[in-house]
């Protein structure tokens, strides 16, 4: 049992200190003529959980994009009356990058009709498309602008949720081998329960960001995401049948009682729980 807690404290931790190292990105957009694009979009988009986010440069052209995860993104500038801007770059824990962007010249105004067809270049430089944006993404639409920056909010709000909720956690394991046992007291297993209660109380609303923030279509779940998803059909039943279990087993205990029946699967759940929701915050944490 002590070798499982000193398990959970590590996973649960080692997100922590993985959230410190951030990447930022920043950059300058100019015209085709060298000029500052004045008040350009920048959109960047994290290509591996597919999370995008918008920012406006200022009078000078300048860009900044703070506190970025590692990992690969796709960038486009876009101004009115010119073409976009496209790259794609790759962030490591702690980089600040620089990345400068130049708006393509405006498209010709002669008719398609009288352009010629030709094969695509290898060399052409990629589409949004090619970097993973979705279609509905490229185009000017408030309101899914909108959807997608309230569900960068709410999901920001349950990263940061789950890493606070992960205290309580390691405190109620550790001291449940207190509160079992042939020879604890009322207040050792008062103070387990008011942390179990804690625990349960922070996940729901960890839960309840990750579940209300609005689904963007064509967005794919990929990588790292679809593990944290998987692991949520484990932990988030067992935070459901751990108090449960915890009331059978407090209420045995009170009356003289030996814990018995289906109470006496209150630790294990819960040690099994604790390691998913560990291994959930440490799927979002480490790239691979």
């Amino acid at each position: 049992m002590l070798s499982a807690a000193v398990m959970i404290v590590a996973l649960s931790f080692h997100p922590l200190r993985a959230q410190d190292a951030t990447a930022s990105l920043s950059g300058t957009v100019t015209d085709s003529s060298g000029k500052a694009a004045a008040n350009a979009k920048v959109s960047l988009e994290n290509l591996s959980t597919g999370a995008s986010t918008e920012t406006q440069a200022d009078g000078s052209g300048h860009y900044n994009f703070p506190n970025l995860t590692a990992g690969d993104y796709g960038v486009a500038a876009a101004a009115e009356g010119v073409g976009p801007a496209v790259s794609k770059i790759t962030l490591t824990t702690g980089a600040a990058l620089t990345l400068n962007l130049s708006l393509a010249p405006a498209a010709s105004a002669r008719p398609a009709e009288n352009l010629p067809s030709a094969p695509s270049s290898s060399k052409a430089a990629p589409s949004l498309e090619d970097l993973g944006f979705p279609t509905a993404e490229t185009q000017s639409n408030a309101r899914q602008q909108a959807l997608l920056d309230k569900r960068t909010h709410m999901l920001k709000i349950h990263q940061r949720m789950g890493l606070i909720t992960t205290i309580p956690l390691v405190a109620s394991v550790v001291t449940s081998f207190g509160a079992g046992g042939k020879s604890t007291d009322k207040a050792s297993r008062d103070l387990h329960v008011a942390l179990g209660a804690l625990t349960g109380d922070l996940y729901g609303i960890t839960a309840y960001y990750a579940i209300r923030a609005p689904r963007i279509a064509g967005t794919e779940t990929r990588g790292p995401i679809k593990v944290h998803k998987v692991l949520a059909w484990i932990h988030g039943p067992g935070m459901v049948l751990t108090p449960i279990l915890g009331a059978m087993a407090f209420s045995q205990k009170s009356n003289g009682e030996k814990v018995h029946g289906i109470a006496a699967a209150h630790g294990p759940v819960a040690i099994v729980t604790a390691g998913a929701f560990g291994a959930a915050l440490l799927a979002v944490s480490v790239k691979f």
